[in-house]
């Protein structure tokens, strides 16, 4: 499986980065699906819904399927976050996924950097950022440099990396 990752600080610009690339490269005729990391307990469920009160009631897993989607939910009841792996495994065969997050993960990735956020690149101590989509220059950096807002550019070079 084709895996590419797009990491960053918070407010680094990495969703809308995300959100243009999957909608770049499907429209180039490729299946993409996405991993999204959180670092907080995330919550897409609602209180009162059937699927919340299974888990409330202590589902270990809980479908919820209708004629235009299907979903599950997986409760984790204590146990560790399972790695990116684990996840990647769960998925349907795809021609790329692209992982939101997981800064410590040894795929490879482009990094999302606004220089308004104040915080330090992460590619300079991160072997596995393979380039940089920034609001602002770098001069000396090794690694490609992309302006973030040029989606066909950040776009051709993923497909590039991974063969497509």
């Amino acid at each position: 499986m084709r895996v590419f990752g797009v990491t960053g600080w918070k407010n680094s610009g990495k969703t809308h980065l995300m959100e243009r690339l999957v909608a770049e490269i499907t429209g180039r005729g490729f299946s993409v699906s996405t991993v999204k990391h959180a670092h907080h307990a995330t919550e897409i469920d609602h209180p009162g819904r059937d699927s919340f009160r299974h888990r409330e009631a202590g589902a270990r897993e809980v479908i919820v399927a209708s004629p235009v989607r299907w979903a599950l939910m997986h409760e984790l009841r204590g146990t560790e976050e399972p790695p990116l792996t684990e996840l990647l495994a769960k998925l349907s065969p795809v021609d790329l996924v692209l992982v939101e997050g997981y800064k410590r993960e040894s795929h490879p990735k482009v990094e999302a950097h606004r220089a308004a956020t104040g915080r330090p690149l992460l590619a300079p101590d991160n072997p596995s950022v393979r380039a940089v989509a920034s609001d602002t220059a770098h001069p000396g950096l090794t690694l490609p440099v992309h302006d973030l807002d040029d989606t066909t550019a950040i776009a051709d070079f993923i497909l590039r990396e991974v063969g497509l």
